[in-house]
């Protein structure tokens, strides 16, 4: 098992992505910690795990309450040794009707979040001499396919990655961004069929990801496999962009 011993942070653990990653981490050994706002959906997610588990409903783009979360998992569980930094939202407003409480929102949990979580992961990672951090991001950061704050906030995501990386990696502390492409998840499932059809026919490998594919990475970027690998964006996408 290769996160045995580990333990895993993984927010907007509650459905899709999150709780692929956070399933296939447990499976592979970590203690997970599933943060999501829906706590009851997080249960679920390690539901039947083997493990001292724990579900947290936190809203990530509140730093305080971050702080707060990273200080009970110290104490409950040790020092956490892999973030995932999945939580994210969307809105489909045109650029110029976008609301400043909009804008205020993707940014919050989308980029802020992130970097709250990070900035409470690394104190610790520090302590231990050395962690993995993974920062889900999208390929719409890239192909701009998607609304424009959306779009910006996964980008700058992007950007954080690689600074993150060049300061870190002399304390053993990677940081890579995991970059999905179309993937199966509830917030693709509501948008209308002829949407996903067209999304599907700018897919190379003639699919969508499903979660899975994702959690798979994410399994291979927070172990020791990828022991030499930082700084990088990582595209899952079937060929759909190249980064």
């Amino acid at each position: 098992m290769r996160l045995a011993g580990k333990v895993a942070v993984v927010t907007g653990a509650g459905q899709g992505m999150g709780r692929a990653i956070a399933q296939r981490f447990a499976d592979e050994g970590a203690t997970v910690v599933a943060v999501d706002l829906n706590e009851e959906a997080a249960k679920q997610t390690l539901a039947g795990k083997d493990g001292k588990h724990l579900a947290r409903s936190v809203n990530v783009a509140d730093s305080a309450a971050i702080d707060k979360l990273f200080a009970e998992i110290k104490r409950d569980l040790g020092t956490v040794d892999v973030l995932v930094n999945n939580a994210g939202v969307g809105s489909v407003d045109q650029f110029a009707d976008i609301p400043d409480a909009t804008w205020e929102r993707v940014i919050g949990v989308n980029l802020n979040g992130a970097f709250y979580c990070a900035r409470a992961a690394v104190k610790q990672m520090q302590e231990a001499k050395g962690g993995a951090i993974v920062n889900i991001s999208s390929t719409s950061a890239v192909s701009g396919d998607g609304p424009a704050h959306y779009c910006a906030s996964k980008a700058a995501l992007m950007g954080l990655t690689r600074g993150m990386a060049k300061e870190l990696a002399p304390k053993k502390i990677r940081v890579n961004t995991l970059v999905p492409g179309p993937t199966n998840t509830p917030m693709m499932q509501g948008i209308p069929q002829e949407w996903a059809d067209a999304i599907i026919a700018g897919v190379p490998m003639g699919r969508m990801a499903e979660p899975e594919d994702i959690a798979k990475v994410a399994v291979f970027l927070a172990s020791d496999d990828s022991g030499f690998v930082t700084g990088q964006n990582l595209a899952v996408n079937g060929g759909s962009a190249f980064l």
